[in-house]
């Protein structure tokens, strides 16, 4: 009972605290009218909200989703297969090029590298003897040449001794070649050591640590994911419709749900010119900076691209449209009555509320031009009339009348980026704090 009763008294808290939203809550709920007003058939006339419509043009916009990379985004593999005796960093430690990870076990690595280097000495000793064969028979064959001049030799013997000089230089080249493959072999063994210490390829922080002592790897198993954060870069995908009014250079704006500020500015910074042989889509970059943190790689952001504007024509907010249920057509509930003169004070749980008299209004269909990111351009409306943004379902399906809350045009923008139920969390929210 008395958690019952807390909870109660905490509900009635937080309704003295929505002045400027209650009339959101009520017309959602269905039962914003006054029951002391009727019309003529003795009907509650609800309440909706209104603004009037302008005239102008909109910002073309291509709304995309985008996912968050950091600059120099990699993704740490080892290059030999060995057990992990020791790590050198966790998730979220900064690291500069060069500096020292994971260190895999080398014994079998050094014993491999001594093994080639007693190979090249053996080489080395196989070609000081080729080299002291072939000069003894070089020297061998000299005399012979010299006998053979005097006819102090026979012929064959001559050939024997010129056939035994070209065998020593084949050997000679097979040591030296030796010599050469030991040197490489020294070279790859001590390549393969190197790799035993895993370095940061970049600057950057590390993250997706899948890393344990112990742990047998081999080039197949990830390690880290290493990139900059201070800098990142936002992927979206561009169908190739898209690249014929998407450029290079043309503002962006980025938003997500964890951005205080609602939106980042960004030019696109590049374009791939090679597109999917099958989806038919290519890849555009846009790079950002990001000094308080406020994005992580992975995360997926909304994605303004501007690339124009629309031709002049009336403008209303979003939450204006409506589409008719009995006809399906799209149009507007608009009343042409002077709502500012006929606006009076109403108290509905405990607000004051500025309420018209009852007006009648009329849904008239619209012709969309274009749409924008909270506005739409649209035909069939004259800039001046004003049009209902909330509540639209309470009226009949070709006219009704309705008692009036005006707003203004940055009211109802802000209205338009917020559900009525986030509104009550915020508000239930502050109420918490407060406690």
């Amino acid at each position: 009972m008395e958690t019952s009763l807390n909870y109660k008294i905490s509900i009635n808290s937080v309704k003295h605290k929505i002045t400027a939203l209650v009339l959101i809550f009520i017309i959602l709920a269905g039962c914003g009218s006054d029951p002391n007003v009727t019309n003529n058939n003795d009907k509650f006339v609800p309440s909706v909200q209104t603004v009037q419509a302008e005239y102008g043009s909109l910002p073309l916009t291509e709304r995309l989703t985008g996912v968050v990379k950091a600059k120099n985004q990699v993704e740490l593999f080892p290059q030999i297969s060995a057990v992990i005796t020791e790590i050198y960093v966790v998730n979220g430690d900064i690291v500069k090029k060069g500096d020292p990870l994971v260190k895999l076990r080398d014994i079998e690595y050094q014993e491999k590298l001594k093994q080639a280097e007693a190979n090249y000495l053996i080489a080395s000793a196989q070609r000081k003897q080729a080299e002291a064969e072939l000069n003894k028979i070089l020297l061998e064959l000299k005399r012979t040449e010299a006998l053979a001049e005097k006819d102090l030799t026979s012929d064959s013997e001559l050939e024997d001794v010129k056939t035994r000089a070209i065998s020593a230089e084949a050997d000679l080249d097979l040591a030296k070649a030796r010599v050469d493959q030991s040197l490489a072999t020294i070279d790859e063994r001590k390549e393969n050591l190197s790799r035993t210490t895993i370095r940061a390829p970049v600057s950057g922080s590390i993250g997706n640590r899948n890393a344990e002592i112990g742990m047998q790897v081999n080039p197949n198993t990830r390690l880290f994911t290493l990139g900059e954060l201070s800098s990142l870069k936002i992927e979206v995908v561009l169908t190739d419709l898209m690249l014929n009014y998407i450029s290079v250079g043309q503002r962006s704006e980025i938003s997500a749900a964890n951005i205080p500020s609602d939106r980042l500015e960004a030019s696109l910074s590049r374009i791939s010119p090679f597109l999917n042989p099958v989806t038919h889509s290519t890849i555009a970059e846009i790079d950002v900076k990001n000094p308080n943190g406020q994005l992580n790689p992975g995360m997926f952001v909304t994605v303004d691209i501007f690339y124009g504007e629309s031709e002049q024509a009336t403008i209303v907010p979003l939450s204006a449209l409506y589409e008719n249920p009995s006809t399906g057509v799209t149009g507007v509930y608009v009343t042409r009555d002077s709502l500012m003169l006929k606006l009076k004070t109403t108290t509905i749980s405990d607000n004051p509320i500025e309420l018209s008299e009852p007006v009648k209004f009329e849904f008239v269909p619209i012709e969309i031009v274009a749409k924008g990111r909270m506005q739409a351009g649209i035909r069939g409306l004259d800039p001046g009339d004003w049009v209902i943004t909330l509540g639209q379902n309470l009226l009949g399906s070709k006219s009704d009348s309705a008692r009036v809350n005006v707003l203004d045009w940055d009211r109802v923008e802000e209205l338009q980026k917020m559900q009525s139920q986030d509104l009550l969390k915020k508000v239930m929210n502050e109420e918490q704090r407060e406690k």
